[in-house]
Protein backbone atom coordinates (compact mmCIF):
# COMPACT_ATOMS: atom_id res chain seq x y z
CA UNK A 1 0.00 0.00 0.00
CA UNK A 2 1.26 3.39 -1.26
CA UNK A 3 0.99 6.19 1.41
CA UNK A 4 0.83 10.18 -0.46
CA UNK A 5 1.59 12.85 2.12
CA UNK A 6 0.12 15.97 0.72
CA UNK A 7 0.64 19.70 2.22
CA UNK A 8 -2.48 21.57 2.43
CA UNK A 9 -3.13 23.99 -0.43
CA UNK A 10 -1.37 27.82 0.03
CA UNK A 11 -4.05 30.07 -0.06
CA UNK A 12 -3.33 33.04 -3.04
CA UNK A 13 -1.99 35.95 -1.28
CA UNK A 14 -5.14 38.00 -2.53
CA UNK A 15 -7.64 35.63 -0.55
CA UNK A 16 -5.23 35.40 2.53
CA UNK A 17 -5.34 39.55 2.61
CA UNK A 18 -8.95 39.07 2.49
CA UNK A 19 -9.75 37.48 5.74
CA UNK A 20 -8.51 40.59 7.60
CA UNK A 21 -10.88 43.89 8.24
CA UNK A 22 -9.27 46.22 6.45
CA UNK A 23 -10.93 49.09 8.81
CA UNK A 24 -8.95 47.08 11.33
CA UNK A 25 -5.93 47.59 9.87
CA UNK A 26 -7.07 51.14 8.78
CA UNK A 27 -7.31 51.46 12.57
CA UNK A 28 -3.89 50.18 13.41
CA UNK A 29 -2.21 52.61 10.84
CA UNK A 30 -4.11 55.79 12.12
CA UNK A 31 -2.77 54.88 15.47
CA UNK A 32 0.39 54.01 14.23
CA UNK A 33 0.59 57.52 12.13
CA UNK A 34 -0.15 59.65 15.62
CA UNK A 35 2.33 57.66 18.44
CA UNK A 36 5.17 57.67 15.84
CA UNK A 37 4.30 61.67 15.46
CA UNK A 38 4.64 61.80 19.00
CA UNK A 39 7.32 59.87 19.19
CA UNK A 40 9.15 61.89 17.04
CA UNK A 41 8.07 65.25 18.94
CA UNK A 42 9.93 63.33 21.61
CA UNK A 43 13.12 62.43 20.13
CA UNK A 44 13.31 66.08 18.97
CA UNK A 45 12.66 67.85 22.45
CA UNK A 46 14.46 65.37 24.01
CA UNK A 47 17.89 65.11 21.91
CA UNK A 48 20.17 62.17 23.21
CA UNK A 49 23.79 63.40 24.71
CA UNK A 50 26.58 61.01 23.89
CA UNK A 51 27.15 58.86 26.74
CA UNK A 52 24.05 60.19 28.43
CA UNK A 53 20.82 59.22 29.71
CA UNK A 54 18.67 57.87 27.06
CA UNK A 55 15.93 60.44 28.36
CA UNK A 56 13.35 60.63 24.99
CA UNK A 57 12.98 56.99 24.65
CA UNK A 58 12.81 56.11 28.32
CA UNK A 59 10.22 58.87 28.71
CA UNK A 60 8.31 56.97 25.65
CA UNK A 61 8.32 54.02 26.75
CA UNK A 62 6.95 54.91 30.42
CA UNK A 63 4.25 56.70 29.15
CA UNK A 64 3.39 54.28 26.20
CA UNK A 65 3.21 51.10 29.31
CA UNK A 66 1.07 53.88 31.37
CA UNK A 67 -1.16 54.16 28.54
CA UNK A 68 -1.40 50.42 27.42
CA UNK A 69 -2.43 49.33 30.88
CA UNK A 70 -4.98 52.19 31.58
CA UNK A 71 -6.30 51.78 27.65
CA UNK A 72 -6.42 48.04 27.69
CA UNK A 73 -7.88 47.68 31.82
CA UNK A 74 -10.18 50.23 30.51
CA UNK A 75 -11.92 48.29 26.99
CA UNK A 76 -11.67 45.05 28.94
CA UNK A 77 -13.11 45.94 32.27
CA UNK A 78 -15.26 49.09 31.71
CA UNK A 79 -16.25 49.72 28.28
CA UNK A 80 -18.66 47.58 25.85
CA UNK A 81 -16.78 45.64 23.13
CA UNK A 82 -15.11 47.40 20.00
CA UNK A 83 -13.21 45.89 17.32
CA UNK A 84 -11.08 48.89 16.49
CA UNK A 85 -10.65 50.61 19.65
CA UNK A 86 -7.95 48.08 20.85
CA UNK A 87 -6.15 47.89 17.42
CA UNK A 88 -5.89 52.08 17.41
CA UNK A 89 -4.95 52.82 21.21
CA UNK A 90 -2.82 49.27 21.47
CA UNK A 91 -1.40 48.38 18.25
CA UNK A 92 -1.08 51.68 16.56
CA UNK A 93 -1.20 54.48 18.83
CA UNK A 94 1.08 52.71 22.07
CA UNK A 95 3.11 50.21 19.19
CA UNK A 96 4.31 53.13 17.31
CA UNK A 97 5.15 55.41 20.37
CA UNK A 98 7.49 52.53 22.25
CA UNK A 99 10.42 51.47 20.91
CA UNK A 100 12.39 48.70 22.87
CA UNK A 101 14.53 47.85 19.61
CA UNK A 102 16.17 51.47 19.88
CA UNK A 103 16.41 50.87 23.75
CA UNK A 104 18.35 48.00 22.74
CA UNK A 105 20.72 49.61 20.00
CA UNK A 106 21.01 52.73 23.25
CA UNK A 107 22.23 49.82 25.56
CA UNK A 108 24.49 48.66 22.85
CA UNK A 109 25.95 52.47 21.91
CA UNK A 110 26.42 52.94 25.89
CA UNK A 111 28.10 49.87 26.21
CA UNK A 112 30.59 50.47 23.39
CA UNK A 113 31.14 53.90 24.89
CA UNK A 114 32.57 52.16 28.08
CA UNK A 115 29.31 53.44 29.72
CA UNK A 116 27.86 49.56 31.46
CA UNK A 117 26.96 50.78 34.62
CA UNK A 118 24.42 53.80 32.94
CA UNK A 119 23.64 51.18 30.48
CA UNK A 120 22.43 48.07 32.72
CA UNK A 121 21.04 51.07 35.55
CA UNK A 122 18.64 52.18 32.26
CA UNK A 123 18.03 48.76 31.15
CA UNK A 124 16.79 48.12 34.99
CA UNK A 125 15.09 51.36 35.19
CA UNK A 126 13.11 50.99 31.83
CA UNK A 127 11.66 47.52 32.85
CA UNK A 128 10.61 48.60 36.17
CA UNK A 129 9.64 52.02 35.21
CA UNK A 130 7.29 50.46 32.52
CA UNK A 131 5.81 48.05 35.28
CA UNK A 132 4.88 50.71 37.58
CA UNK A 133 3.55 52.53 34.89
CA UNK A 134 1.25 49.51 34.27
CA UNK A 135 0.31 48.93 37.40
CA UNK A 136 -0.39 51.97 38.50
CA UNK A 137 -2.58 52.77 35.33
CA UNK A 138 -4.23 49.81 35.89
CA UNK A 139 -4.94 50.90 39.77
CA UNK A 140 -6.37 54.54 38.15
CA UNK A 141 -8.81 52.51 35.75
CA UNK A 142 -9.89 49.98 39.03
CA UNK A 143 -9.82 53.14 41.44
CA UNK A 144 -8.08 51.29 43.49
CA UNK A 145 -5.51 52.91 45.90
CA UNK A 146 -2.28 52.71 45.12
CA UNK A 147 0.64 53.00 48.22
Amino acid sequence: MEVKCRSPPVPHPRRALSRFDTRELVAVFAGGVVGALLRAAFALALPPAPGGWPWATFVVNVIGAFLLGYFVTLLQERLPLSTYRRPLIGSGICGALTTFSTMQLELLELLDGGHALLAGTYALASVVAGFLAVFVATAVVRRVQVA
